[in-house]
């Protein structure tokens, strides 16, 4: 009974919810959505710590490691995670259990976050910027399976109606964390030694294990589909007639319109997700900003995350397809406002101002999150769900660095005409999601 009565007060819901759930599974919702929400803010809570953008470049500079490492950080965090699930999907497929892929993927996440802080505590130089860039490239894997594995134990426990609160509830849990986060090192100050770092990082992995502990909890219904064939799951086909994943992938964005239409504008949406470290560059350029500021964007993101995590997830239940077109559209408007101030003599030199659009894009971002992973659990139904996801986060990879090459290649002529050209992509994200159908 006080389980039910805390789902209660953490998701708004009708007893009609339920009924694109099986039978086995309706009695659980309450039980399943909490663990789902401990467990998955859990690991929200060590992404915080493990952030390519901010924590483990302190990490590579304390330890002394060349500079040009840091600039795998990102490719090999993103991509890594996505590029592989597409391979994954017709394994989890036949598993009947793929709650067991999530606690698995957790586990490798927290081997991985402790091999880190191994790395900071004993090792410096080019051999801690080596050892660091393996372990994240084996968080990043263990990252896909996570990924994978969520959204089809999302869609088989919780209903449709919910599920965008779910993830709501747990970004804001998480960004209580990126706020405590970002006040302790605003105000520890520039002087961040290796032993700190080491221990922040100690702590993370011990986040992903008790994460995966409660994750194995949850009650999975007794109804579930088939396992797909063996000869289904394997990529290395000994069936000529049977296609293997790379085909079965390119037969989705093919035939399905709206899967396609989906991709093209999650793909457009990056222009949320990779403007604010060219925010972070521009402000670095200005007097006074040195790695004590960045205390300060830590904080800016978990304020957002508290603001906009439960409104955004119950927007993205409403409308996940009018949450992603306004997401796009305003951060788009963001960045050319930001441009706009930096050219009016005296505005642009405010202290304030990248931390100010830093914290609207990250508010920007986290709807555009919750908009697209709320979409792609309601447009599609068990299997197709976990393919939809393996696939299109595949695509993503690869759209990835490609888009971050280009942008790169422009921030080379300077910041701001990446800025413009992630701007622009808004725009089109926004055009593109107009098309897709509504499901909420």
């Amino acid at each position: 009974m006080a389980t039910q009565k805390l789902y209660d007060l953490l998701v708004r819901h009708q007893d009609s919810d339920a009924e694109d759930l099986s039978p086995d599974a309706r009695p659980h919702i309450a039980a399943n959505g909490l663990r789902q929400m401990a467990a998955q803010a859990l690991q929200s809570a060590g992404d915080e710590v493990v952030n390519a953008k901010t924590v483990l470049p302190w990490l590579m500079n304390a330890l002394g490691a060349p500079g040009a490492f840091v600039g795998f950080l990102v490719p090999i965090r993103e991509s890594g995670s996505m590029l592989p699930q597409a391979a994954w999907a017709p394994r989890v497929q036949a598993r009947r259990q793929r709650k067991g892929v999530w606690v698995a993927g957790a586990a490798g996440q927290a081997v991985a976050t402790a091999a880190m802080a191994l790395v900071a505590a004993t090792v410096e130089g080019w051999v801690a910027g080596v050892g660091i860039l393996v372990a994240l490239a084996v968080f990043a894997l263990a990252r896909s399976l996570t990924s994978i594995a969520s959204k089809d134990v999302l869609g088989r426990t919780v209903p449709q109606g919910q599920r965008g609160q779910i993830q709501g509830v747990t970004t804001v849990a998480s960004a209580v964390v990126a706020v405590t986060l970002g006040l302790g090192l605003r105000s520890w100050g520039g002087d961040l030694g290796v032993g700190v770092l080491a221990a922040l990082l100690g702590g993370a992995a011990s986040l992903w294990a008790l994460g995966a502990l409660i994750y194995a909890t949850i009650r999975k219904p007794v109804e579930e589909t088939e396992p797909a064939t063996a000869s289904a799951t394997a990529d290395s086909q000994t069936d000529d007639d049977e296609p293997g994943w790379m085909s079965q992938a390119a037969g989705l964005w093919r035939d399905d319109s709206v899967f396609r239409r989906f991709v093209m504008a999650r793909g457009l949406l990056l222009v949320s997700a990779l403007s604010p470290p060219f925010v972070v560059a521009l402000s670095l350029q200005g007097d006074g900003q040195g790695l004590s500021s960045l205390g300060l964007f830590i904080l800016a993101q978990g304020v957002a995350g508290i603001i906009g995590g439960r409104v955004f997830g119950r927007l993205a239940d409403a409308s996940s397809r009018r949450l992603m077109i306004g997401a796009s559209l305003a951060a788009s408007a963001t960045i050319v406002v930001y441009l706009g101030l930096r050219a009016v003599p005296g505005a642009g030199e405010a202290a304030w101002l990248p931390a100010a659009v830093y914290f609207v894009l990250a508010l920007v971002h986290l709807g555009a999150r919750l908009a697209r992973k709320t979409y792609v659990v309601d447009i599609a139904e068990g299997d197709q769900r976990t393919q939809y996801v393996a696939v299109a986060n595949t695509l993503m990879g690869v759209l990835l660095l490609a888009v971050g090459a280009v942008t790169a290649g422009l921030a080379a002529w300077g910041n701001a005409y990446a800025l413009l050209l992630l701007a622009a992509l808004g725009v089109a994200g926004a055009i593109v999601g107009r098309s897709l159908p509504e499901v909420t």
